[in-house]
């Protein structure tokens, strides 16, 4: 009796470990997912491909939210490379450039697209970091493979500044077919200058024309130039001047000197010259 008794208890008290060992795993993994669920809330970046289609993100912490969201994503950041990149964006927030570069770093490594556009751009721009063009390209093109748009994006403002792809814009093309599949509107822009230019590939005013339409449906400023100057002209499709009229003023309205300029010239489209030839003013109606 005595032995069945002491069996019965060591039964009794292994179910009970057991029970104590689970609960306490499901109490770990209950806090893990609390930390990332505030992570995700003050510091998740809109963009971000490994976002959850149910958190919505914010472009800019709030000022009054970087300590809790550095508190929160950085517990949160031993098991999740998403909290590890907010983690970076709260640092950056924050003006901790160093931290925030560590985190970019360890995040990238762990294959977020995200912490490597951010990273890139610190390179690129040489902030808090040495500049080097050649590992920020790297950088934006492991993203640009993995479809971030904004690596695309990135990537191809490089090579228009000379530093990156522009010896192979063929290969710019490509990659920013992949941002402007992915409705990316600065992809959609980009490779609209492309085919209305005939750079990287055949021209086509047409297909340009429809690129410049979705990125100006998103108020991309220069999209919505670049159609005013398609509709004025008739290029890629029917000349419209009051359509361009109108692509001009809400190209004006988001700060484009360009549109407010086309927008003059519609008012004044005469220019007066002297008799050497030399512009003196335009003339309005």
């Amino acid at each position: 009796m005595i032995k069945k008794c002491a069996v019965w208890i060591a039964c009794r008290l292994g179910i009970g470990l057991i029970a104590l060992s689970i609960g306490s795993h499901l109490s770990s993994a209950q806090a893990q997912s609390a930390d990332l669920a505030l992570c995700d809330r003050l510091a998740a970046d809109p963009t971000d491909p490994d976002k959850p289609a149910d958190v919505k993100g914010t472009p800019d912490i709030a000022q009054g939210d970087i300590a809790t969201a550095i508190k929160f994503c950085k517990v949160a950041s031993a098991t999740s490379r998403r909290a590890l990149y907010e983690l970076g964006r709260a640092y950056a927030a924050n003006q901790q450039l160093p931290q925030a570069i560590a985190a970019y770093r360890q995040a990238a490594n762990k294959g977020s697209t995200s912490a490597m556009v951010e990273l890139g751009v610190l390179l690129a721009t040489g902030s808090g970091i040495a500049k080097d063009d050649d590992q920020a390209r790297k950088l934006f093109e492991r993203a640009a493979q993995a479809g971030n748009p904004r690596g695309v994006t990135n990537l191809a403002a490089l090579a228009a500044g000379g530093a990156a792809v522009s010896d192979d814009p063929a290969r710019a093309r490509a990659l920013l077919a992949k941002g402007a599949e992915a409705n990316s509107a600065e992809a959609q822009y980009q490779l609209g200058l492309m085919m209305a230019d005939g750079v990287g590939g055949p021209k086509d005013e047409a297909a340009a024309r429809a690129l410049f339409e979705k990125a100006a449906a998103q108020d991309h400023a220069g999209a919505l130039e670049q159609m005013g100057i398609f509709t004025q002209n008739g290029r890629g499709g029917p000349k419209d001047e009051t359509a361009a009229k109108g692509y001009y003023e809400k190209a004006a309205a988001l700060g484009n000197e360009n549109a407010k300029a086309a927008l003059e010239r519609l008012r004044c489209p005469y220019r007066i010259r002297d008799k050497a030839g030399n512009f003196v003013t335009n003339l309005c109606f």
